[in-house]
């Protein structure tokens, strides 16, 4: 499992969906190497596809020729009522779509979008304000 911890200091994440991922056979074997990079990472859609662009996946080194190019846009796999409530919520000023996991399930590659709005710079030193005072009284 990977997972973007730095999705949760620069966003508030709101509602969260699972998604399967449109993989070739060298992304998967990447994947399952390990090397995900989530840094300019985010969801977007294009026409009537949700897609994930700016994703990291390292090319594989045994796949030769084959191989894939490791930032290339990836298609979401979403049922239409989720599609529908993420176009609804994105389309709202200063939300996104933002990859916060990555993980298998069974034989498949998922991950986990949250629709996210960017928290300000008060907001990211309260939250590591209460982080330092739970880790505190939890070591007591």
């Amino acid at each position: 499992m990977y997972v973007n911890r730095r999705a949760s200091f620069e966003y508030e994440l709101l509602d969260r969906y699972e998604a399967g991922m449109a993989l070739t056979g060298s992304e998967i074997k990447s994947l399952r190497q390990g090397g995900v990079d989530f840094r300019d990472a985010y969801a977007a859609f294009q026409g009537n596809n949700l897609e994930l662009i700016g994703l990291y996946i390292p090319a594989y080194p045994q796949a030769s020729y084959n191989n894939h190019a490791p930032r290339r846009p990836r298609r979401l796999l979403l049922h239409r009522h989720e599609l529908y409530a993420l176009q609804r919520g994105a389309s709202v000023k200063g939300f996104s779509m933002v990859p916060t996991k990555i993980y298998f399930k069974g034989p498949y590659a998922k991950v986990e979008i949250a629709l996210a709005r960017g928290k300000k710079l008060y907001d990211k030193r309260r939250a590591e304000a209460e982080k330092t005072l739970r880790r505190e009284l939890r070591d007591l």
